[in-house]
Parts: C-alpha cells; structure tokens; sequence
C-alpha cells in the first residue's frame, strides 16, 4: 500500500467495491455536501476520492432514489447542494452494509489462511 499524505492509496479496485456504500454511510450521518463527503472519508481513512469519482457517485445515487439534495446559498461563500439519505438508501445501507461485513470477514478469514513460504498453514 503507497499513501497520499495523509492518507492510504487504496487499490482502486477495493474502493469502487465499497464507495457506494461508504458514501451512503457519510451521508446517514446526516446532512452533509460533497466536499464534506469527500473530507470525512479521507478522515476516515479511506484517501482522498477525487470529485470527478465523488460527485457522479452522488449523481447515481440521488437517480435511485438513495439520497436527495437540496440547494442551498452560503452563508459567507458560494451555495453547495446538501445531500440527506432517503427512507430507500437507508435500507439499501442496511442491507447492503450487512453483506459487505460477511463478505469483509469471509475475505479476510481467508487471506488469513494463505499458506506459509513452507507450504504449511
């Protein structure tokens, strides 16, 4: 694993397999705005995601009906679209949260198996 500052450079193909999810987890937190999203899942150790990643991530999302967004003005800057999970996107994380946990064990059950230089387990 390389790192970006602060943070771990994930495989990408790691990330594409759980950003929604991760996204969806942000975002039931409560309301929040992409640059936020992006700022708390680089906290969260996840490295930093791109907004050309994050923001048609969000696009997909709001389209299924999993989160909504609302415009709102700055109060001392420029406006931002606030995004809130919908009733949907909220079993859509339960459900789905619950899967990724078993195959997040399963994975790493298994990983953990890999044979010894010798051969042996």
């Amino acid at each position: 694993m390389t790192t970006t500052g602060d943070s771990p450079a994930w495989p990408a193909q790691w990330l594409r397999g759980v950003l929604d999810l991760a996204v969806l987890a942000v975002v039931a937190r409560g309301e929040t705005y992409g640059y936020r999203i992006g700022a708390d899942l680089a906290a969260l150790g996840l490295g930093a995601v791109k907004g050309g990643t994050l923001y048609p991530l969000l696009a997909r999302l709001e389209d299924a009906g999993d989160v909504t967004s609302t415009w709102r003005e700055g109060e001392s800057g420029p406006g931002r679209k606030w995004y809130a999970i919908t009733p949907a996107g909220a079993r859509r994380l339960s459900e789905e949260g619950a899967q990724w946990r078993t195959f997040a064990h399963l994975t790493s059950d298994l990983v953990h198996e890999v044979p010894t230089a010798g051969g042996t387990r």
